[in-house]
């Protein structure tokens, strides 16, 4: 009798430790992908897609930001960390935004908001999310965006990685005529087509978009004309209207603890903007890990495959400190 009591404590024991376990270890299950709209504005949908194993499991959450400069992109489904926290059991939630210049600034960073709050609620229940705690990241724009995540999206969340993204929106790498652009060949819209362009109805995917938006990102980096035509407002004559969507101004305590990563060559983003931020952290208290990549450009260009998987488990580590079950 004593022999078979013990049997059962120890099946149980292992159940038990099998679904405490199960979030965060290997996924058995092939990974689907399914699309829900978080939002509609007139007859725009939306969109956000959700990664994860095919059972019923309530898992933890990466949330992926694309980038694109808030010009291009859309909810991108490739990326070192992503893989690797899908390989862990996590689900992945990449995130469409409208883009400017159609839409301005303070509406996109209001489509990540309602995101996060459609994570919360109904993607819950709808994607089986375990959403007590949740890491964000994304590069570039989408950096830039993680980064405003973590004062502005309520309750914050857990752990953020900013891989070559940006917390000043004013600066002369945006606001002057880049000389990087100037000297490249690729052809840029004539101020008429920039106009026509912004007048254009909302999109959420760049691919929805007629004009060429490649085109237009490189008009604007040519003339300094980025924040007045995605922010909405003139930086000479307006920059305190930028200032609630610029993180390096708005970096507390509270703020959630955050992995940089950035190449030093970057001719895209410079470099500084992740010294601004770490400088802001270090101020502030944040815990935060800053790895400065020698010889990388934007996009780690200029580095090999080894060193960017090196890094890249250097950011899972850092996400998995802060995201442990309790």
């Amino acid at each position: 009798m004593f022999e078979r009591l013990c049997l059962f404590v120890f099946v149980a024991f292992l159940v038990c430790l099998q679904a405490w376990l199960t979030p965060l270890n290997l996924a058995a299950n092939e990974i689907m992908t399914t699309t829900y709209t978080y939002k509609t504005i007139g007859d725009l949908a939306i969109k956000v897609d959700v990664l994860r194993p095919d059972d019923d499991v309530k898992r933890p959450v990466l949330v992926n930001l694309h980038g694109g400069a808030l010009i291009m992109g859309n909810r991108d489904h490739s990326g070192r960390l992503m893989d690797r926290m899908l390989d862990a059991g996590y689900a992945v939630v990449t995130i469409d935004y409208r883009l400017a210049p159609e839409t301005k600034l303070p509406e996109i960073v209001e489509d990540v908001v309602d995101a996060f709050r459609w994570i919360r609620g109904a993607g819950a229940e709808l994607a089986h999310l375990d959403t007590s705690k949740i890491a964000v990241t994304g590069g570039s724009a989408g950096g830039y965006l993680t980064l405003v995540s973590g004062y502005l999206v309520q309750p914050r969340p857990t752990v953020l990685v900013s891989v070559y993204g940006y917390g000043d929106l004013i600066g002369d790498w945006y606001a002057k005529p880049s000389p990087f652009y100037l000297a490249q060949q690729g052809k840029a819209m004539t101020d008429a087509q920039a106009r026509t362009l912004a007048d254009g109805p909302a999109i959420a995917d760049s691919q929805d978009r007629k004009g060429d938006g490649g085109a237009f990102y490189r008009y604007c980096r040519r003339r300094g004309l980025w924040p007045k035509y995605v922010g909405g407002f003139d930086p000479s004559t307006e920059a305190e209207k930028f200032f609630p969507w610029m993180p390096v101004k708005n970096v507390t305590e509270q703020y959630p603890p955050t992995m940089l990563i950035h190449g030093q060559q970057d001719t895209d983003v410079p470099h500084e903007q992740s010294v601004l931020m770490a400088e802001q952290f270090e101020r502030h208290g944040v815990p935060h890990r800053f790895l400065s990549i020698e010889n990388a450009d934007h996009g780690l260009r200029g580095i090999s495959s080894k060193d960017k998987d090196r890094i890249y488990g250097e950011a899972y580590n850092f996400v998995l400190k802060y995201m442990q079950v309790e």
